[in-house]
């Protein structure tokens, strides 16, 4: 499925709350959230700033990259399941939406490595994650995103991937 332009826009908005790089709150709300709740992170560099507080998520997608420049995958101690996938920039892969569908039946912890990009897998990670599930990902050049998985997130997710081609 490919991201029409249209659609570049919307994606541009963040799902949900957004904590600004510059917060000093940040580290307390991501603690907050992850003691209350099922953590998911999408990107490198979000994954990485959890791993580096001692907080493994459910599950992390990663594709090596940041800002599309190479980077090392981040360190993770505890991974019971890793899994690798391919995703082109701009789409989602339709043999993707089956995996991240069926991801969560795997053992946690679990890390998705993806041969390209990861950033739209965002997507069908925000309408197959479990209950009381918060979805993280970066907001490039301004903060985290922090998304709680409610029917009203997964079907405003659902009409945003009904637009794609």
């Amino acid at each position: 499925m490919f991201l029409p332009e249209n659609l570049r826009n919307e994606l541009k908005i963040p799902l949900g709350k957004l904590i600004l790089n510059s917060s000093s709150e940040k580290e307390n709300y991501i603690r907050s959230v992850y003691s209350e709740r099922i953590v998911i992170t999408v990107g490198d560099a979000t994954s990485e700033l959890l791993l580096q507080m001692g907080l493994t998520p459910l599950l992390h997608i990663v594709d090596g990259q940041e800002k599309r420049q190479k980077r090392s995958p981040p360190l993770a101690n505890s991974i019971t399941t890793e899994l690798t996938c391919k995703n082109s920039p701009g789409k989602i892969e339709d043999e993707n939406f089956d995996l991240i569908k069926n991801i969560f039946s795997k053992k946690p912890p679990i890390r998705l490595i993806v041969e390209g990009e990861e950033d739209l897998l965002v997507l069908p990670v925000c309408l197959f994650a479990p209950e009381n599930s918060v979805v993280m990902y970066g907001q490039p050049n301004e903060g985290l995103v922090i998304v709680e998985i409610t029917p009203t997130v997964r079907d405003k997710v659902q009409k945003i991937v009904n637009q794609m081609k």
